[in-house]
């Protein structure tokens, strides 16, 4: 993908004293998408410095890897975002990030960085990372299904869409006075997050993200 050709052999020059990692994400290939990685022969981490006669062999991202499944997001993906929520997942996002606190995020509290921007998952604080191909939402959500393996960890509708916060099942008679009144006189199951006290029910639009989700559950 970063490459025209997986299997080209390059030769690259250069000066000073690069890294591995500096020399391959020159060439175009951002860290978290590399698993394993040779020089002649031996398996060496991307810390070591790039010798004149090394013969680098550099693997893609082994999908076996145990990674947490916790993510945070860029600014652009506001709507896988909310699919992944919606299927369970904790997911950091806010429309506002900019790169560098995404960078302090992660300092703090590791996660898998989704994002369009390879500038981005080249930054080192960045352990695990994907960049998305597609600009789609839901092939996007496919291309992380995939990548991470995610659909034996799928608890739909277990958090909420617009914090993250995780869901818990409440009593009507706590909520009703924020609920719409058509609402207080049709439904009486209700869930509630525990962080921004918003209150969901499983109305007609509960059946529509049902239908859009179908296919990962």
């Amino acid at each position: 993908m970063y490459l025209p050709d997986r299997d080209r052999i390059i030769k690259y020059s250069y000066s000073g004293h690069p890294t591995l990692k500096d020399a391959i994400e020159a060439i175009g290939v951002p860290h978290p998408e590399i698993g394993e990685i040779k020089a002649n022969g031996q398996i060496v981490s991307l810390s070591e410095p790039l010798e004149n006669t090394s013969f680098i062999e550099v693997f893609p991202f082994d999908q076996m890897v145990d990674v947490p499944l916790k993510f945070i997001l860029d600014v652009h993906l506001g709507k896988l975002a909310r699919l992944l929520r919606l299927l369970g997942f904790d997911v950091w996002y806010d429309n506002q990030y900019l790169d560098k606190e995404i960078i302090n995020l992660i300092k703090i509290e590791q996660r898998i960085v989704l994002t369009r921007d390879i500038g981005l998952l080249k930054q080192r604080a960045v352990v695990w990372g994907y960049w998305l191909r597609s600009q789609n939402s839901f092939r996007q959500l496919k291309e992380v299904f995939d990548r991470y393996q995610l659909k034996k960890s799928v608890q739909p509708f277990s958090r909420c869409l617009l914090c993250n916060g995780l869901l818990h099942t409440v009593q009507k008679i706590n909520v009703l006075n924020l609920l719409p009144s058509r609402t207080q006189l049709f439904y009486n199951e209700f869930f509630q997050c525990q962080d921004c006290k918003k209150v969901y029910w499983k109305g007609s639009h509960y059946e529509r993200m049902l239908q859009q989700v179908k296919d990962f559950i």
